[in-house]
């Protein structure tokens, strides 16, 4: 892998943790209980630290995070998606099936960066894979739990797949076998249906996104823009 493209690899990586990990931090104080509550928000943390730690090698983290606008980042498009049906809903059968499959997509990546030639690079890999291991268990069991339970709790997650489902194909561009043969036992075991393979939204990795990332980055953004070079 040569620099350029090892560098466009680690900063897509990072975008999609950084972006995860903002969309993520929307449910504190209100997921469905309390545990709940600090699992999601350790994900986030731990999906923020992936970002800092790939953004640090790819650049200089404040600028990547701060003073891009949305057609510099290379997240793909399923990370900046609200976690429910429209834009400002929170619908927790909605998260567990995109934290499936973004954090099977990351586990892939984040395997493949640790086994690399670059020591730092692998590094990150290594210790990113021990946190998304944990992140791809706790969406699964959840997703047992939802599409097993209730014919309501299999309803929604069985739509929420059909929504969420197109966008897995630029997630896992390269890998998506291998993604397939993590996912799909999953949703057996849970009694889903995959969703069939038609069309497929791309354009995140290449700066094209959809009006969604315009809304989070404001907020993510806001106050470094309003204090630029502030000091804490």
């Amino acid at each position: 892998m040569s620099e350029v493209v090892e560098q466009v690899e680690l900063l897509a990586l990072g975008d999609d943790a950084l972006i995860a990990a903002q969309r993520l931090a929307e449910w504190v104080s209100r997921a469905p209980t309390l545990e709940e509550d600090v699992a999601l928000a350790n994900i986030a943390l731990d999906q923020l630290g992936a970002a800092r730690m790939l953004l640090a090698t790819a650049g200089d983290e404040d600028e990547l995070a701060y003073r891009r606008d949305d057609h510099g980042f290379r997240n793909c498009l399923l990370a900046e998606l609200p976690l429910g049906p429209g834009r400002g809903d929170l619908d927790f059968g909605w998260t567990m099936s995109w934290l499936l499959m973004l954090s099977a997509a990351q586990l892939l990546r984040y395997t493949d960066l640790a086994s690399g030639s670059d020591e730092q690079a692998a590094g990150i890999g290594a210790k990113a894979v021990k946190e998304s291991t944990y992140h791809l268990d706790h969406a699964t069991q959840w997703m047992l739990r939802l599409g097993g339970g209730t014919e309501e709790s299999h309803r929604r997650v069985q739509q929420a797949l059909d929504g969420l489902w197109p966008y897995g194909h630029e997630l896992t561009e390269g890998i998506r076998d291998r993604w397939l043969a993590i996912v799909e036992p999953v949703l057996a075991e849970a009694g889903l249906t995959r969703p069939a393979d038609r069309w497929r939204p791309d354009g995140g990795r290449i700066g094209r996104h959809t009006e969604h990332l315009s809304f989070l980055l404001s907020e993510m953004q806001s106050l470094h823009r309003a204090h630029p070079g502030a000091q804490w």
